[in-house]
């Protein structure tokens, strides 16, 4: 029996997880999913799942990676959902298809303790002198005689941004990789042992590109080289891809490295040179370099096209590049007389050589075809990258990876046997607007690739309403936000709560936290949460808690990565409002690059681009509402352009396909309709 028939079996009333699970029912979709899963492996080539929500997607391509019989890697896009697959989904269906498959979990560095580091920071008498962060210490190293995997996430306690986690992990710049004291006690190398004998290995997607890059450089692969590659929340792995495949600098990255130098210096070459100036002269040019940017608003991305980023002196910009270059310079010769045969002070050098580097690239005009721009914050950081992955990717999704046909050409032609062709599938929930999935394709090089989408088994016209209301301000009306939450306030007071808001940006996010609150303080029932107080973990477990605190229900205002990731099934969550629609910001220099290229093509960048960005991450919201076959609820956009712009038909098309409310009576009642139990 082939596979896909195999899995067809599986996915079947009475198959292997129905009889584990007495509440599985078959999904048409599903199983649809899954079989092109077990197809794609089998046969090679590329997949691309657009998997409404409810499908079960994360089921539908484990199920046959499990069956497959071939070493499988999945990416995914972040180490949560990295966690829910190993440890949750992985054991269940484990134990329903009776299979003792090796598994494996793997994370970047900064996800390990390190042992060595943990030493140094025992070491460092400037720590004793903070007793909070000496007492932390102290709970890391009890924890440490402990652990099994040196996951840091796992230690009680964890706190992601705490400033002592930096002082016991390690990075890419700083790792000593073969050479530590403490390799033979190394979490990520126990962790790559460990990804390298198994049969699936779980990743991310920053995981997946730094390989790539390390591959590529002739050095030692950190991944098991695999037939089969499984891409889960594919949406964001051309962004994730763009930061890798790109260069960048940051005055964090050269305060930091001058922190080390006087510490790793001091200890170890004391009286060689003077590091406390070598450092204290790159640490003050570094925030010289910085000081240019200060009157940028945190979070702004600048354009680079010519000598400075946009709205900074060019002159004043050049002249504190090169003060940079005067003592990373000075940095490097001092390291090259003491650095023989010690391993820390060869990776300052090695770190000293690459943050040069990047810093001649910077003082020079920008690659063609790449993109440039400065983001600023607390930090300034620098970059540039390509537009997109494609052209670098192409390479990858054919039969073997370039790397892997240089090496057979060198045997005999039976070496170049017919193997299965490599197979790879991506999959999400949201990867395009139109049938082609083209933004996404496009992106990733992926146009031959077939494309399957499968819609949500969710009744949305039963389970979910979607109302615009017509009465609301132009977005662009400096009043637009103070009308929304005005009427927004109306419904949650209804509902007691149990609502969602979604703000595209961060000023309108804290002036409707600011107005929900005053106009629902004299509700003790609803508890108002918003983004920045708590971890999204944390928000997102007190806001599911509702009733089970004594409320009736919570309100989360919140932007950006609350898109997307969200979970709150069931009673806890009824009523979801985006304010605007989610176009990307116009002046943001990728964009910008990319609509140029798009019109120098021939082609309409607003209607190519930024409606089709819009259409996905407005799925990405309105995903928030029902996520389960009981969830009911309503979705409220305040944007009247969905009503009367040409292009609001397009945006509303993508969409489910929810029941619309056209007026306020309708909508009133459909609140009632929500406070009511569920018939039946």
């Amino acid at each position: 029996m082939q596979l896909h028939e195999t899995i067809q079996e599986v996915f079947g009333s009475a198959g292997a997880l129905a009889r584990q699970d007495g509440s599985f029912r078959p999904r048409a979709g599903q199983t649809q999913m899954a079989v092109a899963v077990a197809q794609t492996l089998e046969h090679g080539g590329a997949l691309v799942v657009e998997a409404g929500t409810g499908v079960g997607k994360t089921f539908a391509y484990l199920v046959p990676a499990l069956l497959s019989g071939e070493r499988v890697l999945v990416s995914t896009a972040t180490k949560a959902l990295q966690d829910q697959i190993f440890a949750r989904d992985l054991p269940i269906l484990r134990k329903a298809l009776g299979i003792s498959l090796h598994a494996a979990l793997l994370k970047g560095r900064s996800s390990y303790l390190c042992p060595y580091r943990l030493e140094l920071a025992q070491a460092d008498e400037t720590l004793a002198q903070h007793p909070a962060q000496w007492r932390q210490l102290e709970r890391v190293r009890q924890w440490a005689q402990a652990t099994d995997s040196g996951d840091i996430t796992d230690m009680p306690g964890y706190q992601e941004r705490s400033p002592l986690l930096p002082l016991v992990t390690s990075t890419r710049e700083n790792c000593l990789g073969s050479q530590c004291p403490q390799f033979s006690g190394c979490f990520v190398n126990k962790a790559r042992r460990q990804a390298l004998a198994a049969d699936l290995v779980v990743i991310n997607h920053h995981l997946f590109f730094a390989d790539m890059q390390v591959r590529e450089s002739g050095m030692a692969e950190l991944l098991p080289t695999v037939r089969a590659v499984i891409v889960d929340e594919a949406h964001q792995f051309n962004e994730t891809g763009v930061q890798f495949l790109g260069q960048q600098l940051g005055s964090q990255q050269l305060v930091d490295f001058a922190r080390d130098l006087l510490k790793t210096g001091t200890r170890m070459a004391r009286g060689m040179a003077n590091w406390q100036v070598l450092a204290h002269d790159l640490d003050t040019a570094t925030r010289q370099w910085r000081k240019l940017a200060e009157a940028v608003p945190p979070g702004a991305r600048l354009n680079w096209q010519g000598q400075a980023p946009e709205r900074l002196d060019a002159s004043r910009w050049q002249t504190a590049l090169q003060e940079l270059q005067a003592p990373l310079l000075a940095v490097e010769q001092a390291l090259r007389t003491v650095q023989s045969g010690e391993p820390e002070l060869q990776r300052m050098l090695e770190r000293c050589l690459g943050l040069h580097q990047r810093l001649v690239l910077f003082m020079q005009p920008p690659v063609a075809g790449m993109v440039r721009w400065l983001e600023a914050g607390l930090q300034i950081k620098v970059l540039e990258s390509p537009l997109d992955i494609a052209e670098a990717m192409q390479p990858h999704w054919g039969p073997r990876l370039p790397t892997e046909q240089a090496a057979l050409s060198d045997h005999h032609e039976q070496a170049l046997s017919p193997e299965p062709e490599r197979a790879w599938i991506f999959t999400s929930a949201t990867l395009g607007a139109d049938a082609s999935l083209r933004l996404f394709t496009q992106a990733c090089g992926l146009e031959q690739a077939q494309v399957l989408q499968v819609a949500s088994p969710f009744d949305y016209a039963q389970q979910a309403a979607l109302y615009i209301p017509p009465h609301l301000p132009k977005p662009a009306d400096p009043g637009h936000t103070e009308a929304l939450a005005r009427f927004s306030q109306q419904a949650i007071a209804r509902l007691g709560g149990r609502t969602l808001v979604l703000t595209t940006t961060l000023k309108a996010l804290r002036q409707m936290a600011q107005s929900l609150r005053t106009a629902l303080a004299h509700r003790d029932d609803i508890t108002i949460l918003v983004q920045g107080e708590g971890s999204k973990q944390q928000l997102m477990e007190r806001f599911r808690q509702g009733s089970s605190m004594g409320d009736a229900g919570c309100v989360l205002v919140a932007s950006a990565s609350f898109w997307e990731g969200f979970d709150a099934p069931g009673d806890a969550l009824q009523l979801v409002v985006i304010d605007k629609l989610p176009f990307p910001p116009p002046h943001d220099p990728l964009m910008q690059a990319r609509s140029r290229r798009i019109e120098a093509q021939g082609g309409q960048a607003f209607q190519e681009l930024f409606v089709p960005e819009a259409a996905v991450a407005l799925k990405q919201g309105a995903g928030r509402l029902i996520r389960r076959e009981t969830d009911r609820g309503i979705l409220v956009i305040g944007d009247t352009r969905l009503l009367h712009m040409s292009y609001g038909r397009r945006l509303l098309a993508s969409l489910p396909p929810m029941r619309r409310l056209a007026s306020e009576a309708q909508f009133q009642q459909a609140l009632e309709q929500l406070n009511r139990p569920p018939a039946g």
